[in-house]
């Protein structure tokens, strides 16, 4: 073993261990190969791995990458929420920028007792995927599709939301798709599933891109710019949603479960 890695296991969006989604957050010396962080994607096995390298552009504070357990991703929210969480409580101060190779500089700020993400808004525009939906098991009421693999599914309420039983393997075969399933809640303003099982997530916990996408989405059909949120997967997540012209703010809280380093 040569190298000695800062690591960090962090529940994202939720206030309390156990609760919405985990990522891991490893703070880098230096960028390592690329196969190497899949490999370490893989052997953490979470949704997520955020990768961290300070950043000498002069253009934030740190370079952000992050990793499935089988590929690299353009965007995460979650993990770059739990990633803000960790350098905030290590470093101090009252945010955080992170520059991204396909996302732009992304930011953490702290929000009371838990934080907030900025994200780009993801624009969905009205579509078809009836090879998606002969897999969701019901019917949705419209779809929402954009040419980067994210789909929105509207359906009448939480309860159908929650009955959802779909054919996983058949959705991983149709690509590294996110299919976000939607209703207005019962106790907070919108619900929503995410299923991305050809990037080796069948059901996400919680899902920060999605929410650049429902924010955008459920704003125009609200006629309002904030609203609350929860992601009924079985560890589920309460957000916080906002859309600020071109950006989507994520708010919530983050719990750090394990604290160590790994040995590589």
């Amino acid at each position: 073993m040569t190298q000695r890695i800062p690591y960090w296991h962090v529940d994202a969006f939720s206030a309390e261990p156990f609760g919405g989604n985990q990522a891991a957050v490893m703070v880098l010396e230096e960028w390592l190969p690329d196969d190497v962080l899949v490999q370490i994607g893989a052997e953490n096995l979470f949704a997520e791995t955020a990768f961290v390298v300070r950043d000498t552009s002069g253009e934030a504070d740190w370079e952000l990458r992050w990793c499935t357990p089988t590929y690299e991703i353009a965007l995460c929210g979650h993990a770059t929420l739990a990633s803000g969480h960790v350098l905030l409580e290590r470093d101090g101060g009252d945010r955080m920028t992170f520059r991204t190779r396909q996302s732009g500089i992304l930011e953490v700020r702290r929000d009371g007792d838990g934080y907030k993400l900025a994200l780009p808004a993801i624009a969905t525009e009205p579509g078809a995927y009836p090879e998606a939906v002969a897999l969701l098991g019901a019917e949705p009421k419209e779809v929402y599709r954009n040419d980067s693999r994210y789909n929105v599914f509207l359906f009448e309420n939480e309860a159908a939301v929650r009955a959802l039983d779909p054919d996983i393997r058949g959705l991983g075969a149709l690509g590294k798709d996110q299919f976000i399933c939607t209703a207005p809640g019962d106790k907070t303003d919108i619900v929503s599933r995410v299923f991305v099982p050809g990037g080796g997530v069948d059901e996400d916990s919680v899902t920060g891109s999605a929410h650049a996408v429902l924010t955008p989405y459920w704003a125009a059909k609200l006629g309002r710019s904030r609203f609350t949120a929860h992601q009924a997967s079985t560890r589920g997540g309460d957000l916080t949603l906002e859309l600020d012209g071109d950006r989507a703010w994520l708010g919530g809280p983050c719990v750090t479960v394990v604290e160590g380093t790994f040995l590589l």
